[in-house]
């Protein structure tokens, strides 16, 4: 049985419909380091785990979303490893317009940044935004939740950095932002698709709702060059 795409999405992601941002070569790859820390090589063996290391920044980390585990690369120290559930939509989506919700650009990243910073929805920097659209909905001139797409390969699109600023929790505008990213990456012809902790049962009781289901625990590996 041959692999599946979104066994390794950031893989398969930076070697197609998003070469634009990688920055690596034929062994590794991670997005723009102002756009974010993920990353992957083309396999687990020494020569990739080797490319790997060489991509990460002196003062910063790297982070790889894979079905199966794999080796810290050469001179790192893990800072995170954890089990990332990836979940994918089931059934058709329907665009679901709101008043509220407005379109996020680079006029808007200080502001991105800094509730992804505080609500830690995932890697998040301050080029994000350019991966895909971003929605977000703006109460009192104060950005309250957003979300929009990170990783895009070839029939999937991520939503991603589903976020709600603690001010204004319990209002459902996770799950109002969260289906307009959706309603857009479905627009595209793709399957919607998403990550979210093992241990985040809030996110995966809204993920559920919102029609996403299992498909498979994935595992997230941060690492740092060791001092």
């Amino acid at each position: 049985m041959g692999e599946h795409p979104l066994d390794r999405p950031a893989w398969h992601a930076l070697t197609s419909l998003q070469a634009m941002h990688a920055v690596g070569n034929e062994a590794a790859v991670r997005f723009h380091p102002q756009i974010g820390p993920i990353a992957a090589a083309r396999s687990h063996d020494g020569a990739g785990l080797a490319a790997l290391a060489a991509l990460v920044p002196d003062d910063g980390l790297l982070a790889t979303i894979e079905a199966r585990p794999h080796a810290l690369p050469p001179g790192m120290v893990a800072e995170k490893i954890a089990d990332l559930v990836q979940l994918t939509v089931c059934g058709p989506v329907a665009l679901v317009e709101h008043p509220l919700i407005v379109p996020l650009g680079p006029a808007d990243a200080p502001e991105m940044l800094a509730l992804a910073t505080l609500t830690e929805p995932g890697p998040f920097a301050l080029r994000t935004h350019e991966l895909g659209p971003f929605w977000g909905i703006r109460i009192d001139g104060r950005l309250a939740a957003m979300a929009g797409e990170r990783m895009r390969l070839p029939g999937y699109g991520e939503v991603s950095a589903v976020c709600v600023h603690p001010d204004f929790r319990g209002q459902g505008l996770g799950e109002i932002v969260a289906r307009r990213a959706m309603a857009r990456v479905a627009s595209a012809g793709l399957t919607p698709f998403l990550h979210a902790y093992a241990d985040n049962d809030a996110a995966l009781g809204l993920y559920r709702k919102l029609g996403f289901a299992v498909r498979h625990v994935m595992t997230v590996m941060m690492f740092r060059r060791a001092e």
